[in-house]
């Protein structure tokens, strides 16, 4: 009796067991199922944006610099920070060299104007005669030229950016002064070739300064360099703005942004584009059948929430947009929304 109720236990303790080995294999299978959420690549008109970093020039500068060295400076009328009018004279030379060679021009003239009876009396000759002649014309454009000198005027309305002498300096070989033109200012932005036949001088484009974020100034393109740069496949484009009430500076930071119109391209949620440590490489997971599939892309530019894919992903396709700790190449997953 005793061994008959022994038996009864232990068939009934082995059923017990086989049943829970059965939940626990069950249980494994279900969790081997990862549920995620996906979003379907679809495809979109992307506008097509490039931005290029520069520096911001004055539209027009000059160096005020005499014609000859060795002079002193009279008078400078302007210091940094004057602002000049085209033609308004800035600086006075001293008069004293002027001075000199306008008297050894009434000398020379006098001389020549002597000789012209001489010579036709026979005197002199031809030569000598025409010889005086030269020296007069000479001497006459010296003193022209020194006079031009004398007074020098600006030739640009600006802003003095820099002066470099005192009244009284010998003049040398360094400008006297700089000024620059600031109430239009201009970038210079290298594009690359491939959008060559797209810019057009009139074109729009956004400026962005850091001193001055979330604020756009609107430039125009004013001129293209016809000969691309053969080692950094790019061309010279000249962005012109309007900056008449100065707020921005030449030597600020600048990123231009260029509208090189639209193109049809595959779109995903941004969030399903992962980024792999360690590298640069960007992936997703594509879900086929119930599986994940783990696939390296190239994307592109984002708009709003959504982000370009550029390479590695075809129109319809569904990819993970949830539980990438959980995921891994060829996990089975269970959708459960978008």
């Amino acid at each position: 009796m005793k061994k008959s109720l022994m038996f009864i236990i232990a068939a009934v303790a082995m059923v017990g067991c086989g049943a829970n080995d059965k939940t626990s294999t069950t249980a494994t299978a279900e969790e081997s199922a990862t549920a995620i959420k996906v979003c379907t690549a679809e495809v979109m008109e992307v506008e097509n944006t490039e931005t290029y970093t520069s520096e911001i020039l004055p539209y027009r500068q000059n160096d005020i610099t005499p014609a000859a060295q060795g002079l002193h400076i009279d008078q400078i009328m302007v210091d940094v920070g004057d602002r000049v009018k085209a033609g308004q004279v800035i600086v006075t030379l001293d008069p004293t060299n002027l001075s000199q060679m306008e008297l050894n021009l009434a000398t020379v003239e006098d001389t020549y104007n002597r000789m012209v009876p001489v010579h036709k009396a026979g005197g002199i000759s031809d030569q000598q005669l025409t010889e005086l002649k030269n020296t007069l014309d000479l001497q006459r454009e010296m003193v022209e030229n020194m006079r031009k000198n004398s007074v020098i005027k600006s030739p640009i309305s600006g802003v003095v950016t820099a002066r470099n002498f005192e009244n009284g300096d010998l003049f040398a070989s360094m400008p006297i002064l700089h000024i620059m033109q600031i109430d239009k200012l201009k970038v210079m932005a290298n594009v690359s070739e491939q959008y060559f036949p797209v810019v057009k001088v009139g074109q729009k484009v956004d400026i962005a300064v850091d001193i001055f974020p979330g604020e756009t100034f609107e430039g125009k393109v004013s001129r293209i360099n016809p000969a691309l740069n053969a080692q950094t496949r790019t061309f010279a484009v000249e962005i012109t703005i309007p900056n008449a009430n100065e707020r921005l500076r030449p030597g600020m930071y600048a990123r231009a942004t260029f509208n090189m119109g639209t193109h049809s391209g595959v779109m995903i949620d941004d969030v399903a584009v992962q980024k792999q440590a360690g590298s640069s490489e960007r992936f997703v997971y594509v879900i086929k059948d119930g599986v994940a599939e783990f696939r390296f892309v190239r994307d592109g530019r984002r708009v709003g929430n959504k982000i370009n894919i550029l390479e590695g992903l075809e129109e319809g396709e569904q990819v993970a947009t949830t539980s990438f700790i959980r995921l891994t190449n060829g996990k089975k997953v269970e959708i459960i929304g978008e």
